[in-house]
């Protein structure tokens, strides 16, 4: 099932607890319904005794899946490692303008889509990646200058890059922590391209607030991708591409 936008909205308002969920805010009466349609597909039952919609397991968690497929799904998916298609990853390094010579960051790299791509252009590509059986695989491919196997998140920027093209995780946010800490990767005059979930357009969480912020401080863009774009590397999550570049 498909979930409006304003649904989605107003699950990104609700507050958790555990196993509770409570929505805020002033709601319509159709809105309420379709809001309370969704959680009891999603798993949420009313229940007037503890006035919230309680889940089976965390419901922050049960919400967080219909926020990024904007879909009511039945099964647990973890949001981490999917392989970008090659279409996607195509329009990545086109809109990365890459250049023979210019040196490239693919952070959680996985197993190097993005990164191969970029080093078949001319590029000198690193990689970060967490899982050490990905990270074999970039590295047994020979493309890489460099490969770390840790943590993006807890790496330092050091001398940055002309560019940083990524597909990072993104469950509960991870994107927006992937996008700000890369984008302090880049030299001056760089530019930052990244895969997105679709909810850094409606959300209002102060992460996403933040993202905001440097999307409009920098002039930065968002383009659309089509509605399951990601569905061969199995995820229904909606997304989008954040170009970012950074002022010389």
């Amino acid at each position: 099932m498909k979930v409006p936008t304003s649904v989605l909205e107003v699950l990104d308002r609700a507050e958790t607890d555990g196993q509770r969920l409570v929505l805020t805010g002033t709601l319509d009466r159709k809105l309420y319904t379709d809001t309370a349609k969704v959680l009891e597909l999603a798993g949420g039952k009313w229940n007037r005794a503890a006035k919230a919609h309680l889940f089976d397991g965390d419901a922050a968690d049960a919400i967080e899946q219909v926020i990024l497929t904007g879909q009511v799904v039945s099964t647990k998916q973890q949001f981490g490692y999917f392989p970008t298609p090659a279409p996607i990853v195509q329009q990545l390094i086109e809109l990365a303008d890459l250049k023979p010579g210019m040196t490239v960051l693919e952070p959680s790299a996985g197993q190097g889509a993005i990164a191969s791509a970029a080093a078949a252009t001319g590029a000198v590509v690193d990689c970060i990646e967490l899982q050490e059986s990905n990270a074999t695989v970039i590295f047994d491919a020979e493309y890489a200058n460099l490969i770390l196997v840790r943590d993006f998140l807890t790496t330092d920027p050091g001398t940055g890059y002309d560019r940083v093209v990524m597909n990072p995780p993104f469950a509960k946010q991870d994107d927006i922590r992937h996008v700000l800490h890369a984008w302090q990767f880049l030299k001056p005059g760089g530019r930052l391209v990244a895969v997105m979930s679709n909810g850094v357009t409606f959300r209002s969480t102060p992460l996403t607030k933040e993202f905001w912020q440097l999307l409009d401080r920098e002039d930065g863009e968002l383009l659309p991708l089509p509605e399951g774009a990601f569905k061969e590397s199995g995820t229904g999550v909606n997304t989008i591409i954040a170009v970012i570049p950074k002022p010389a």
